[in-house]
């Protein structure tokens, strides 16, 4: 379930919030005709990792990193009130 819920009440006023979400960095993770599901995720830094990691582990700790699913920041549901 999504942490948060945005409504709105017109189709042009939901996909105006989708875009405004898609620009701030969200993607689209589902989308129905009246909601839409947007997250966030954490990006992953293998940079700051490897260079961290690579004189202890000779990279393994790097590849451990890659291999360790996203962490979700942040999930918003859109949804068309019908009233």
């Amino acid at each position: 379930m999504a942490n948060r819920i945005r409504r709105c009440s017109t189709k042009k006023e939901f996909e105006q919030l989708i875009d405004d979400y898609v620009t701030q960095g969200y993607k689209i993770q589902s989308q129905g005709e009246n909601n839409a599901l947007v997250v966030k995720e954490k990006k992953k830094d293998h940079v700051k990792v490897a260079l961290l990691t690579v004189w202890w582990t000779c990279g393994i700790g790097n590849l451990i990193y890659a291999l360790m699913p996203a962490k979700i920041e942040d999930e918003v549901m859109i949804k068309i009130e019908n009233s």
